[in-house]
């Protein structure tokens, strides 16, 4: 379902700013509180996620990958290959639109796309063109942040592309609920 499906269909609650429009799903109280038991925002980088986003970034041949968790009014970036900043608000980032939907979120043309033609990475000195997000689910059904690759061109992304992110995505959430058990038995 695209973005303005959502949009139509009543499906988003809130909105705010401009783009920075904050899109929050009515269910993001429950998705905040099962990120939550994550314990995993504003932590300190941890080598096997970064291990992952370096070889993300290798295979898709891309300047930036990142394993991003959207919070309330932040996304934070676990691992971060090829971006300075460890969080960004949560009304510009992509990831907070990639977690709206359950399949992989590919912007092919970022300069086409009417939703981001006010977002100041797209827009401004940033540059971004080309984003494609594979949502990180939760054993409950909740989105709580994505893996995503990011290119200042655009690109094609493949049906191949499509499903090998969304695989990476499973095994950040199988690393991720490892650590959650590890961290409950302390």
């Amino acid at each position: 379902m695209l973005l303005n499906d959502y949009i139509y269909n009543k499906q988003i609650t809130t909105m705010k700013n401009t783009f920075g429009k904050v899109i929050i799903p009515e269910n993001d109280e429950e998705r905040l509180n099962a990120l939550a038991k994550f314990k995993i925002l504003n932590t300190p980088p941890e080598e096997n996620f970064n291990h992952i986003a370096n070889m993300v970034a290798r295979i898709f041949n891309v300047p930036v990958a990142l394993i991003s968790f959207v919070g309330k009014e932040e996304v934070f970036f676990k691992a971060n290959f090829g971006y300075a900043n460890q969080t960004a608000s949560r009304g510009v980032s992509l990831c907070a639109l990639a977690i709206l939907e359950d399949a992989v979120t590919v912007f092919e043309d970022a300069l086409k796309e009417p939703c981001l033609l006010a977002n100041p990475l797209v827009q401004g000195d940033f540059g971004l063109q080309f984003y494609a997000g594979a949502p990180l689910k939760t054993e409950d059904g909740f989105n709580i942040g994505t893996l995503c690759i990011l290119d200042f061109k655009q690109r094609f992304f493949s049906t191949d592309q499509t499903k090998l992110l969304k695989d990476f995505a499973i095994i950040i959430m199988e690393l991720l609920n490892f650590r959650k058990l590890v961290l409950e038995s302390k």
